[in-house]
């Protein structure tokens, strides 16, 4: 056991103290300056100390902090109303967390067929390497086997298949599927995308077998793709979506969200949160749409995204000894190192910028939304810093 602190040693820290944040970028206790591009793992989607989120959680706080959900909570009738006229979803059960709203379109799913007279098909097909959060329902659906050891038997229900493969997805369809979960870009799992075709033959074979499509855009929503969620450019509808990170700007804050049919079997009492949808999350989730469906912004995100993509193009270009490949689509973009990931993250982070590893030996950079293009360019000019420094290093030990 750690003699140096109380907390659970679940996480490896860095030894980082953030006293503030304005904007993009983040100050340590003594003063020194990061750029932050994790953006707390997608979530800080509009930066740090937006003032108009600032003024919405302060001006509520004056006023009521927590009613539970006996009561009409005003706010979430607002930002229910404002998330389904700009998505397919008719229905939006609020949440604390991803894996809350994952729980929630998991039940939602399983409860459809049951009030169907299907109480069998209780079976959801995911994907390999796919991660969907930390309770044992989601390390079952996610099926990565470092999250699942020593938690006891992995939850029954999930199965899973290769990313991209519809062959195998079709197989796996039985008398018991009652659903297909996938990330349209799989964020922990490596910034690995889905393609377009790949969703719509997804749609296609829930349409066929009378599945209902769930999308986990906990990570990918909310305009970080350059539209508000990320399976509009593939121009499909899903029954069932999870949101949570960028709706709540940096407050706790997720949704599970639905079509009428597909919510049909959720009637009172057969799901509950304390704290979910409470007067604080609420407001600062409607301040968030207020920033983010205005007028220019996501059309700023895919401007900024594209000086991101030709300037990581261009570093590949010329490290192709640490750069291996660029992936990613919109502010939700992935380095696949070719020097070990934790080599590279360590040489950005003395350059004062901040990263989030994933899978296979692959750095996120999820800079907040409100990026400008000058910004971009900055984390551009520490990236090629950070590149050098380990192509140095690498060429130190070699000699």
């Amino acid at each position: 056991m750690s003699a140096t602190t109380p907390l659970y040693d679940t996480y490896l820290r860095a030894p980082l103290r953030f006293e503030r944040g304005e904007g993009v970028w983040l100050i340590a206790e003594d003063g020194t300056r990061y750029l932050d591009f994790a953006a707390g793992v997608a979530v800080n989607s509009l930066g740090h100390a937006h003032p108009h989120l600032v003024e919405a959680l302060k001006a509520q706080a004056d006023k009521v902090w927590h009613l539970s959900n006996l009561y009409e909570v005003p706010g979430q009738e607002s930002l229910a109303r404002r998330l389904t006229q700009v998505t397919f979803a008719d229905r939006v059960f609020f949440t604390n967390s991803g894996a809350e709203a994952l729980e929630c379109a998991i039940k939602t799913a399983r409860r459809y067929h049951f009030a169907k007279g299907h109480p069998e098909k209780f079976h959801v097909i995911t994907f390999e390497g796919a991660f969907h959060g930390r309770t044992i329902a989601t390390i079952a659906a996610g099926g990565q086997q470092k999250y699942i050891e020593g938690f006891g038997p992995k939850a029954p229900g999930f199965y899973q298949v290769p990313f991209g493969d519809i062959a195998a997805v079709r197989n796996a369809i039985n008398d018991e599927t009652a659903a297909i979960l996938i990330e349209p870009i799989q964020g922990e799992g490596g910034i690995r995308l889905a393609s377009k075709e790949f969703l719509q033959e997804l749609r296609a074979l829930c349409d066929e077998f009378g599945l209902l499509l769930i999308l986990d855009e906990v990570q990918c929503g909310v305009g970080r793709t350059g539209k508000l969620f990320a399976h509009e450019w593939a121009g499909i509808r899903p029954d069932i979506m999870a949101v949570a990170k960028g709706i709540g700007g940096g407050f706790p804050l997720g949704a599970c969200l639905a079509t009428d049919a597909a919510a049909a079997g959720m009637v009172a009492g057969t799901h509950g949160s304390t704290y979910g949808g409470n007067p604080l999350a609420m407001a600062v989730g409607n301040a968030v749409l207020d920033v983010i469906l205005a007028d220019g912004f996501l059309e700023h995100v895919r401007d900024v995204a594209l000086v991101f993509r030709q300037g990581l193009a261009s570093l590949k270009d010329r490290f192709p000894d640490v750069i291996e490949e660029i992936r990613g689509d919109g502010l939700m973009l992935g380095i696949k190192a070719k020097v070990p990931s934790t080599d590279l993250l360590a040489a950005i982070r003395a350059e004062r910028l901040l990263a989030v590893p994933a899978g296979e030996n692959v750095l996120r950079l999820l800079p907040p939304l409100i990026t400008t293009a000058a910004e971009a360019r900055e984390g551009l000019a520490r990236l090629e810093r950070a590149a050098e420094a380990v192509r140095s290093k690498s060429g130190d030990a070699a000699a």
